[in-house]
């Protein structure tokens, strides 16, 4: 698998900082969002404010109030904006976005289009999963103090407690907050689509509506990699339909172990892989014992020689038992570094903001930076094979 990895060599932070603003895409968020101003006395322009949007993510500040300080001191940053807006002008137009949310879908999709002419494979490999990276700026704990009385007021009641796995030296457990689901292009590392959940919702509801998302914004994936928790006869089917290869290990279910996943065998081994169908949804199999006949052919020593087995989760159309399917599940890893440069280089946590709206609004914001940069370092930075 050929992999495109954006250049991580900074251009200069005002200097990229102009260059977003200035593209196309971009330039259709702030047109859209203009066209929305009303009569009156005339605020900060649209431009100002989208880039506060950025300067946020791009110098991991988790509040306005610290976003709008450094740009107040920032004369560079002043310059590539036009001028320096008030925290207050800033969370009005947080709500202006989220009361108009298509202008911010549209920008996406431009983003990705201008991403694929720029990365033939951006979004071909895709890998879904579910973070829980994103613990709520509120307490969820039931009770106001031990032995106390039930509290009665949730500072953040759109958020939930929900189950997050052991990493390094913090132990499995419960967190109190929310979920990002997304869909990351395995060759680039970069997001092909989102949502924000709360931390009860199981991931494995959300992988095909994200793989609906991402075909929405004109993509083409042709394989879909997932973790174990997505290995389920409903995801695979639902993988199948949209014309993408699932590509998820076996739970140990009763019919797993009981065998009915292992490819047939006869007298003299375990046969073969020998190539797939994908009209009839068909892998075929052969016998591993095979000798020369005459020129082009050969005579197999059991007959039938080969047998074609339908398409499903213990028999999927790139068998787990070959290269391209361990390859291909490698490729899962960049859905694990996209969280975490989201996490650690675009303020994405921790989250200084409540309620669900105002927490997708964030996430989206931080996406929006990521996908902008990217595109702005791959248009001036010859790409890195």
């Amino acid at each position: 698998m050929v992999i495109q990895t954006v250049p991580r060599r900074p251009i200069g932070a005002a200097a990229s900082l102009s260059i977003i603003l200035d593209s196309p895409e971009l330039q259709g968020l702030i047109d859209n969002l203009e066209a929305l101003r009303s009569t009156g006395r005339r605020g900060y322009p649209i431009r100002s404010l989208i880039g506060a949007c950025l300067v946020k993510s791009r110098y991991a500040i988790p509040t306005w109030s610290r976003t709008t300080a450094l740009i107040a001191d920032h004369a560079a940053l002043q310059s590539a904006l036009g001028s320096a807006p008030s925290v207050h002008a800033c969370y009005r137009f947080a709500r202006k976005l989220r009361q108009n949310s298509p202008a911010l879908e549209a920008c996406f999709t431009a983003l990705a289009a201008s991403l694929r002419a720029e990365l033939p494979n951006y979004g071909q490999d895709i890998a879904i999963d579910a973070s829980d990276i994103m613990p709520a700026y509120a307490n969820g704990q039931r009770y106001l103090s031990k032995n106390g009385p039930l509290r009665e007021r949730y500072s953040d009641p759109d958020a939930s407690w929900g189950h997050r796995s052991a990493i390094s030296t913090r132990a499995a457990g419960s967190f109190y907050g929310h979920k990002l689901q997304a869909a990351v292009c395995a060759r680039t590392d970069l997001p092909v689509a989102w949502r924000v959940e709360t931390a009860r919702d199981h991931e494995a509801s959300f992988a095909i509506p994200l793989l609906d998302a991402a075909r929405q914004r004109g993509f083409a994936p042709q394989t879909c990699v997932m973790d174990l928790g997505y290995d389920t006869d409903a995801i695979h089917a639902g993988v199948e339909e949209r014309g993408c290869r699932p590509i998820i290990p076996l739970k140990q279910t009763a019919t797993v172990k009981r065998g009915d996943h292992r490819p047939p065998t006869c007298e003299h081994g375990t046969w073969v892989f020998a190539g797939a169908d994908l009209k009839r949804k068909r892998t075929k199999w052969r016998c591993p014992h095979a000798a020369p006949a005459s020129k082009g052919q050969l005579r197999f020593a059991c007959s039938p020689a080969s047998v074609w087995i339908k398409a499903s989760r213990l028999h999927p159309l790139i068998p787990r038992q070959t290269k391209r399917w361990g390859d291909l599940y490698r490729g899962r890893g960049a859905v694990e570094r996209c969280f975490g440069r989201l996490k650690h280089e675009y303020a994405l946590t921790p989250l200084r903001t409540r309620g669900l709206e105002r927490v997708r609004l964030h996430a989206d914001l931080t996406i929006l930076a990521t996908l902008a940069q990217a595109l702005a370092r791959v248009r001036t930075i010859p790409l890195a094979a």
